[in-house]
């Protein structure tokens, strides 16, 4: 039989990392390719054991339907540590709990956007909500990132040439795939540009918690007196991806919205993940475990930035991130980089091609993404010295 697929999904292309991971589930391979919390960074013995008292204690209550919305004293608990923590929220704000913050991108253009409408992204920018945007059939407008964010003066052009712009989506922290942080003053200017140009603003914030190094810098959302900045939190990297919880905060009307696109699609987020993550935030140290992961990743980070200097040395650049998981790397002009990466993968060692990032096929980037995360500090070392070997070839 010959399927017919919809228009929204016929163009969509498997995600480059997802492929690349295929070859990691071979344990000789080296996993520099992916962006999984590291290992020693979950909390297990406190799941497991907030797990048993669900189970010996709630069982209807985890096993039971539940509002759209979420759990309320989860809401409730996020919405007070977000607003004494960050100050994120207004009166004119709510909040939904998601099946992971990939969800509220997906929500976010569900009820924001029709067929045609353009949506402008930093480039490179994460694939899998690039990926979301493209599914809805929207047009994608790209702004670079440079050191210290998206380029606010490029921005402001795109928003002239593109007047019913829906929104503008950002990862201000430790960007993924770039590793780069915004700057207080260009989150100022970008919340200032969507007050002049009328458009709305997603803040992506899955990382804002792995800061390892620099000063803490408010979020976009904090300056939002306009109720035009949907903020997109998430337990994946602080707690563990598998339990598929995050959440957003932004304007009650959108929420509501939100909340119908929802029941179209999951009904609710699940209700034993949402139990755990209260019981984990009302019981537990949430301070001191993320100190503890932030020691772990600073660890690995600085490990991994030393093997690049020392096994890569001139052969690539790259502006050393202060949190996150990832580090960009622009190979020289005169270096295939798809070429690097297939020989990389042949000799083992997984790693990202920049290309995978972009929001046009056709923009062009000399770069790789490394992650730190996921590799154990001897993979690290052995990862970047085959790299390292790899690179003179190119010489």
């Amino acid at each position: 039989m010959e399927y017919r697929f919809s228009d929204r999904i016929a163009s969509l292309q498997p995600s480059a990392i997802r492929e690349i991971l295929k070859a990691t589930s071979n344990p000789e391979v080296i996993p520099l390719a992916a962006g999984n919390p590291a290992p020693d960074a979950f909390p297990v013995a406190e799941v497991r054991e907030i797990a048993a008292d669900i189970f010996a204690n709630r069982p209807i209550d985890a096993l039971q339907y539940g509002v759209t919305e979420g759990y309320l004293p989860l809401r409730n608990r996020i919405a007070e540590y977000m607003k004494a923590k960050h100050n994120i929220g207004r009166d004119f704000d709510s909040i939904i709990i998601t099946s992971g913050a990939q969800q509220v991108m997906d929500l976010s253009t569900k009820v924001l956007c029709n067929e045609g409408d353009v949506v402008i992204a930093e480039t490179p920018s994460f694939i899998g909500s690039l990926n979301c945007f493209r599914s809805y059939n929207v047009r994608l407008r790209g702004v670079d990132v440079e050191a210290d964010g998206m380029n606010v003066e490029k921005l402001e052009t795109v928003l002239k040439e593109e007047p019913k712009a829906r929104f503008i989506y950002t990862i201000p922290n430790f960007q993924n795939p770039s590793g780069a942080t915004m700057s207080f003053e260009k989150r100022r200017k970008l919340y200032d540009l969507a007050c002049k140009y009328d458009v709305i603003i997603i803040e992506d914030n899955p990382y804002g918690d792995l800061r390892v190094a620099g000063e803490h810098i408010p979020a976009i959302k904090s300056l939002d007196e306009e109720g035009r900045v949907i903020y997109a939190g998430s337990f994946s990297k602080i707690l563990a991806p598998g339990i598929r919880v995050g959440y957003t905060i932004a304007p009650s009307q959108l929420i509501a919205k939100m909340t119908v696109g929802k029941q179209t699609s999951d009904v609710h987020t699940t209700i034993f993940s949402q139990l755990l993550v209260d019981a984990w935030m009302e019981g537990y140290d949430f301070e001191a475990h993320i100190e503890k992961i932030r020691g772990i990743y600073r660890r690995k980070l600085n490990l991994m930035c030393d093997c690049i200097d020392s096994d890569l040395g001139s052969f690539c650049s790259y502006v050393r991130p202060q949190g996150g998981l990832f580090i960009w790397c622009d190979l020289p002009e005169n270096v295939d980089m798809l070429d690097f990466c297939k020989k990389a993968v042949e000799n083992k060692v997984a790693v990202v091609p920049g290309t995978a990032f972009m929001v046009e096929p056709t923009d062009k980037t000399n770069a790789i993404r490394l992650n730190f995360s996921t590799p154990g500090d001897d993979q690290i070392v052995k990862g970047l010295k085959i790299l390292g070997e790899l690179s003179k070839q190119y010489k």
